[in-house]
């Protein structure tokens, strides 16, 4: 077989990648620093985990894992569409949010068109924008948040898709419905406005403007709306997520998704953590608590941090930010450096349990004033 430069049989876009970075798993940091009794605070995932209901479903489902899952997801697909009193048609079921927004992107967006998000936005947005080759129209923040008004004197005749993260991760920040329904009613009819509201349950409930997009899908047939099981609920070594949008979207979403891309363990998880509100409403109320744990500490350090509704907020710990972020490894503490956000001066920090947010706290004291 002739030499052959393997690297160049990719398209253009893909070749410009960069992988995405995920937090440092606990295991790598055992592995690298030789160090234990590790938190992990980089990921925004739940502290508490799936709930027993939860557990226990999975423990049933595990005999059954020879056999393939519902490529309809027919079960959650109800569950879902109870919940948020729409057809079943409506709903498009991906391996965690981020499929979804990857499908979107394939089935709707080509080279020739445009995909508009914020600076600071989350990763997965110019990820996708550059794989499929099409070009990325990246509009300048105001204080850490989406600018309405930019995003929409940046649309085009090639403009196709539209991604808005509320609250956008990794900043936090959060758009009011007022703003948002105005701007999305402005949105010509050929360009899609995607949603994405990964962090909806904790944001609803800390913020009272905070709005609940997927009540406007039937208003908008050009809006989407994406949700994830993987933050509120616990769920994310599961993989599952979906979206809300006109039936027709939904048609087409899903003869691109990939069939059985989410398995029956996901799929029953999510079935029955959609029905135990009461663990649910456990994790957002230790949230909303250790949001103010770590606020309170900000302030009493006088250090400078950007109002979150998720379940994470963002830190100024100065210009040594990636010092500070090793330091704390060395520590036993994984937070998560956003310098590739254009945010070198942050580090983003997951709530955690009471005791792991005094640990990252008695830490990062330790840290600075070394």
């Amino acid at each position: 077989m002739s030499d052959c430069d393997l690297f160049s049989l990719a398209t253009t876009g893909v070749q410009a990648l960069s992988p995405y970075q995920p937090g440092k798993p606990i295991e790598e940091l055992e592995r690298e620093y030789g160090v234990t009794d590790i938190i992990k605070l980089a990921s925004n995932e739940n502290p508490l985990g799936p709930g027993d209901k939860v557990i226990a479903a999975l423990k049933e489902e595990l005999p059954e894992l020879a056999r393939y899952p519902d490529g309809n997801g027919f079960a959650l697909k109800q569950a879902l569409a109870h919940k948020h009193a729409i057809k079943a048609e409506q709903i498009t079921l991906g391996n965690g949010s981020n499929d979804i927004l990857e499908i979107l992107t394939r089935a709707f967006v080509s080279p020739e068109h445009e995909i508009i998000f914020s600076q600071h936005a989350f990763a997965v947005y110019p990820i996708v924008t550059q794989a499929v080759g099409a070009k990325a129209v990246v509009v300048p923040a105001v204080d850490y948040g989406h600018d309405l008004e930019g995003m929409q004197q940046a649309i085009t005749d090639k403009t196709r898709l539209i991604f808005i993260a509320n609250p956008n991760n990794p900043t936090g920040t959060w758009l009011a419905k007022d703003a948002l329904q105005h701007f999305i009613e402005q949105v010509p009819s050929h360009v899609l406005v995607v949603v994405d509201e990964a962090y909806f349950e904790f944001a609803s409930e800390a913020e009272a403007t905070y709005p609940d997009s997927s009540q406007w899908v039937d208003t908008y047939p050009n809006l989407v709306v994406s949700r994830t099981f993987s933050k509120a609920y616990g769920l994310a070594g599961l993989r599952v997520g979906y979206s809300i949008s006109h039936p027709h979207i939904a048609d087409i979403l899903n003869r691109v998704r990939q069939p059985f891309n989410v398995n029956s363990l996901a799929l029953k998880a999510a079935e029955v953590a959609l029905a135990d509100t009461q663990h649910l409403q456990s994790g957002i109320q230790l949230n909303a608590k250790g949001m103010q744990q770590l606020v309170a500490a900000f302030t009493a350090m006088e250090l400078d941090y950007i109002p979150s509704v998720g379940n994470f907020i963002c830190v100024n710990v100065g210009d040594k930010a990636m010092q500070v972020y090793d330091d704390l490894l060395y520590q036993g503490v994984i937070v998560r450096p956003v310098a590739n956000y254009e945010m070198p001066e942050y580090l983003r920090v997951t709530i955690g349990t009471a005791d792991e947010n005094t640990r990252f706290i008695e830490a990062l004291k330790k840290v600075l004033n070394k």
